[in-house]
């Protein structure tokens, strides 16, 4: 008997350590599919991401947006060649505005550079007819990218070249706007900034305007860069959906820029899409060293106002930033990090909510997904966690376009 029960205790003992090694096994990774498959499938979508600033990209001397440019030396991840070359069908063109002093000789000028974004934009699909195609309905996305052409939508990410007047809107959807966003780094005349202090508590009594009148018109409302009560607001006061259009989620890091859960199921329950994006800053925690932060403001201080420079200096100054991050590297967010976001945000709101919008040319990608000729990367990588086509098309386009239709069906009423 005693011997009986000395070999029970030894094979408990044993169960016990075999089941305790399990659990500390590592998980097994998921199974990427092919390139191949991965490739086929992201084919066989319409793939549309939210903000692309590459418009500012195309206002420089010099930049050919039909021509295969190097991401390292043009410091330009967004051109024909690398969207075939990735599968992206295209997206929102942003009239992007640095925010500036808000004196009449300020917004003047900010309202001038608005109308001339727009200028660039619709001179590069005046241009390249059989490449671009202009985009002012939901429904045209498809016809264009049938016909094998880059899907062109138009967007303004920061409101003060509207320079205080609603009417302008106006003037921009007939440009062929189709997206709004209030404000950007700094708080301006329509709402507050994520990364500003609180002036208004949200939107300004104009912003409550824009949002009336974005609905008027049946342009989509975009959150990114607004304060979360800028949200909070537009969501109570829209009569259509809203976006996010480049932004991530505060569960995974704690930024301003990223919405918090309960935000995220207000959006969604409102009809909303949240487009995920690939700063790496937003994406996790990325301290540079003092050397590198040093070098950047010297860089800066010597091309101020590098836009209107010439193409010589334009050229000298991607230059020495290529030089600069040779010798002083960045330390970058990964395409595990940028996964990291997109996952929560599926799990938790669902894949009716969740969108792409990467910031491409105006500072987003990672290591993994650098340019536009990566994206379908991400195709693959939901496919390995079980994601269908069905799905992964919502994500890549669907969802965006949702929201665009019941804006223009709610302007209509």
């Amino acid at each position: 008997m005693m011997r009986a029960n000395a070999l029970r205790q030894a094979s408990l003992a044993f169960i016990g350590l075999s089941f305790a090694a399990l659990l500390c096994q590592p998980a097994v990774a998921k199974t990427l599919p092919s390139e191949r498959a991965a490739r086929a499938l992201h084919e066989r979508i319409l793939t549309l991401d939210s903000h692309l600033d590459t418009p500012a990209v195309v206002a420089r001397p010099g930049f050919d947006i039909l021509k295969h440019n190097d991401w390292k030396t043009a410091f330009a991840q967004v051109d024909v060649p690398r969207m075939k070359e990735g599968g992206l069908d295209g997206g929102f063109w942003v009239i992007y505005t640095a925010q500036g002093p808000r004196t009449p000789e300020g917004l003047n000028a900010a309202r001038d550079a608005g109308l001339m974004r727009a200028v660039v934009i619709r001179e590069m699909l005046a241009r390249s007819p059989k490449y671009f195609g202009l985009a002012l309905k939901a429904d045209d996305a498809a016809k264009i990218a049938a016909e094998g052409k880059r899907v062109v939508f138009m967007s303004i990410e920061n409101s003060y070249p509207l320079a205080k007047d609603v009417s302008l809107l106006q003037t921009y959807y007939k440009l062929g706007v189709r997206l709004v966003g209030p404000v950007h780094f700094s708080n301006n005349d329509w709402a507050d900034s994520s990364t500003d202090k609180a002036e208004w508590g949200g939107l300004s009594p104009i912003g409550k305007e824009l949002v009336a009148e974005a609905n008027r018109l049946g342009m989509v409302l975009d959150q990114s860069h607004a304060s979360d009560q800028v949200l909070d607001q537009m969501l109570e006061l829209s009569t259509a959906p809203i976006i996010a259009s480049h932004s991530g989620c505060k569960a995974i890091y704690d930024h301003p820029r990223n919405l918090d859960d309960d935000r995220l199921k207000a959006l969604a329950a409102k009809g909303g899409v949240i487009q995920m994006n690939a700063f790496g800053a937003y994406l996790k925690a990325l301290p540079q060293t003092p050397e590198r932060r040093a070098a950047l403001a010297k860089l800066a201080a010597t091309y101020p106002n590098l836009a209107s420079r010439s193409q010589a200096d334009q050229d000298a100054f991607r230059q020495t930033r290529a030089r600069l991050d040779e010798e002083l590297p960045e330390n970058r967010a990964t395409f595990d990090d940028f996964m990291a976001h997109l996952l929560h945000a599926l799990k938790l709101i669902g894949v009716d909510h969740v969108g792409i919008g990467l910031d491409w040319d105006g500072g987003g990608g990672v290591i993994g997904l650098e340019d536009a000729s990566k994206v379908w990367k991400i195709t693959q990588a939901l496919m390995a966690e079980g994601y269908s086509e069905a799905d992964i098309a919502k994500i890549w386009g669907g969802n965006v376009l949702r929201v665009m239709r019941e804006a223009e069906a709610k302007a209509q009423k």
